[in-house]
C-alpha cells in the first residue's frame, strides 16, 4: 500500500473520551479512552477505510492543503 498521509481532528467530549476523524474521508472517525487509544484506532480505521474504498473501485482522495482559521467572537 502506497504511504498517505491525512489530517486527524481530535476532540474530547462531554464524558472525557477522544473522537478522532479524518474529515477528508466522510464516515472515518473513532474514539479511545486516551489520544493515543484515539490515534492508533484512527490508523486502523484509515486501513479499512482505505481497503473499502478500493475494494468498489473508488479513488483515494488526497490532500491538497490544510490551514487554520483563527476567528475572534
Amino acid at each position: 500500500m502506497p504511504d498517505y498521509k491525512f489530517t486527524v481532528a481530535v476532540e474530547q467530549d462531554e464524558d472525557g473520551l477522544y473522537i478522532a476523524s479524518v474529515p477528508l474521508l466522510q464516515g472515518c472517525y473513532t474514539q479511545g479512552e486516551t489520544y493515543e487509544e484515539a490515534m492508533a484506532n484512527i490508523k486502523d480505521a484509515i486501513r479499512l477505510h482505505i481497503e473499502a474504498r478500493r475494494d468498489l473501485g473508488e479513488s483515494i482522495p488526497i490532500e491538497v492543503a490544510v490551514d487554520e482559521v483563527q476567528i475572534v467572537a
